[in-house]
């Protein structure tokens, strides 16, 4: 089996049967990550460079490890201490690294966009570790990877995306994938937050009220405030979009069902979401982390030279 694309740029672009073959090929490195000796060598003797033009903690970490279980040799650059802080473009950077025999590259750029236009200059094959507000494919098949887990089929599922909806690349990114796999979607919070077509164009649920979304889902993914790509403020404190929007242990208790939480990270704490959530028996978040490992070594994997 095969994947029908020689990059992973979005989820867009993917087939259902793409999604289920990283699925399913994650399912088996979760197994190997189980095992004492954590190192399998699938990809020995192919080099990944991590290319990361913006922010990223959990994300890098863990790609970086992906990459190590998997036996390749990586080269890890960020921009903030690069050539690409004294001007040098994307192109440049790109064909220097390549000089350098590169078979892939992990790219997360602020640039909507980024990692398509880089697809069509070079070789190697890309996978879009989140790319402005546009997409984060690997988070989207995380999400899904552990929601299958939990609930055995993501088809019929309910699932709220939750809170900056305008902002997020991990919404879009979700709402693709769970619209291939048959799962309905409802997007909630500040309808300042909340683009005005996403309604007919993504064909999704919109609610401006948290506890209607609750009372709909059977999960609940919940984003962060992305207060540093807001560049006027869209609400009028933390405290206030905390008491309208936040998720908190007393409505989750009295909902009458349970439902599942989960959140990309990474959390602010008493804004979005309270930490007796975050830290409790409804969430999931831990797992999510875990299952990012798996799912990023089953894309590496499939998009390898190996493999093409």
């Amino acid at each position: 089996m095969a994947l029908s694309t020689k990059h992973l740029l979005g989820i867009k672009d993917l087939q259902k049967e793409d999604i289920e073959l990283i699925l399913q090929t994650a399912v088996q490195f979760k197994e190997v990550l189980q095992r004492p000796v954590k190192k399998v060598p699938s990809l020995r003797d192919v080099t990944v460079v991590n290319l990361f033009y913006e922010n990223s903690t959990r994300t890098r970490i863990s790609f970086e490890l992906a990459e190590k279980r998997l036996s390749a040799d990586t080269i890890n650059f960020t921009a903030s201490g690069s050539s690409a802080a004294k001007g040098e473009t994307l192109l440049d950077t790109v064909n220097n690294i390549l000089s350098m025999k590169v078979d892939m590259v992990v790219m997360r750029h602020s640039a909507s966009g980024a990692p398509h236009f880089l697809s069509k200059h070079i070789p190697a094959a890309i996978i879009n570790a989140g790319d402005g507000i546009n997409e984060h494919p690997t988070q989207a098949l995380l999400d899904a990877f552990s929601m299958q887990e939990k609930f055995g089929s993501l088809k019929g599922l309910k699932v709220a995306i939750i809170g900056d909806i305008m902002h997020s690349r991990v919404a879009l990114s979700n709402i693709y994938l769970l619209h291939k796999m048959g799962a309905e979607v409802m997007v909630a919070g500040p309808p300042t937050l909340i683009p005005p077509y996403i309604q007919q164009a993504f064909g999704v649920k919109v609610t401006y009220q948290v506890k209607e979304a609750l009372q709909w889902c059977d999960v609940a993914n919940v984003l962060r405030i992305q207060l540093e790509r807001q560049n006027q403020p869209l609400f009028s404190s933390l405290r206030e979009y905390n008491l309208s929007f936040g998720i908190r242990r007393e409505v989750l208790e009295n909902l009458g069902k349970e439902i599942v939480i989960m959140h990309p990270g990474p959390i602010n704490r008493g804004v979005e979401l309270d930490s007796d959530v975050a830290d409790g028996p409804f969430s999931i978040i831990l797992h999510q982390v875990e299952n990012g490992v798996a799912v990023r070594m089953a894309a590496l994997y499939l998009l390898s030279p190996h493999n093409h």
